[in-house]
C-alpha cells in the first residue's frame, strides 16, 4: 500500500486530498466534495480501483461539514481496498454521482439520499427507497426522533382482538 500512496503523491489529485489515514491495514482517503469526482475517476482509471463495494452516509451533527459520504472500493488486479471519503455541509448535503463510473452506486446513493437526504447530482434517477416519496424526514439523520414522527405515515386501522375459544 505504501508504493500506491507514493503513487498518489505524485498524480494531480494530490491536491484534492486533504487527509490519508489507516486502520486495521486500510487506507483512507479523505477529499474534498468539489473534486471527488475527478479523485474517483482517477482512482478507477488510473489506479485500478474497478470494484465499488459501497456507499454510506454518516451524520456527524456537531462537526463542521456534519455529514460524511464514504466510498468502499476495491482493486482486483492489485488485490488492494480504499475507503473515499469525503465531508458535505447541512446545508448543501450534495455531491456527484458516481453511477457514470460504476453502475452498482445508483442504488447506494439512492439509499443514502433516502436516509440522510444528500443528493447526488446528475444521478440518473433519484428517488425515494424506503420512505414515501412525499415524506418530508431524513430517518438516519440525528436529529429523528427515535420512535419516528406521530402521525407522519399513515398506518392501517387495527382490528380489534379476536376471541378464540
Amino acid at each position: 500500500m505504501s508504493t500506491f500512496l507514493e503513487k498518489i503523491q505524485q498524480d494531480s489529485i494530490q491536491e484534492y486530498i486533504i487527509d490519508v489515514r489507516s486502520y486495521a491495514g486500510e487506507m483512507t482517503l479523505e477529499v474534498q466534495a468539489a473534486h471527488l469526482f475527478e479523485v474517483m475517476q482517477t482512482l478507477k482509471n488510473t489506479f485500478g480501483f474497478n470494484y465499488l463495494s459501497d456507499i454510506t452516509g454518516s451524520d456527524h451533527y456537531t462537526d463542521e461539514g456534519r455529514f460524511e459520504v464514504s466510498y468502499n472500493l476495491v482493486s482486483m488486479a492489485h488485490k488492494q481496498r480504499l475507503r473515499v471519503c469525503c465531508r458535505v455541509e447541512e446545508d448543501k448535503p450534495e455531491v456527484e454521482s458516481m453511477v457514470s463510473l460504476w453502475k452498482a452506486a445508483n442504488w447506494y446513493e439512492r439509499e443514502a439520499f433516502d436516509m440522510f437526504g444528500i443528493r447526488f447530482l446528475n444521478h440518473p434517477d433519484l428517488r425515494r427507497m424506503y420512505m414515501p416519496e412525499d415524506y418530508e424526514w431524513f430517518p438516519l439523520r440525528k436529529e429523528f426522533p427515535q420512535l419516528g414522527i406521530p402521525g407522519s405515515i399513515p398506518l392501517p386501522e387495527k382490528d380489534p382482538p379476536k376471541e378464540y375459544k
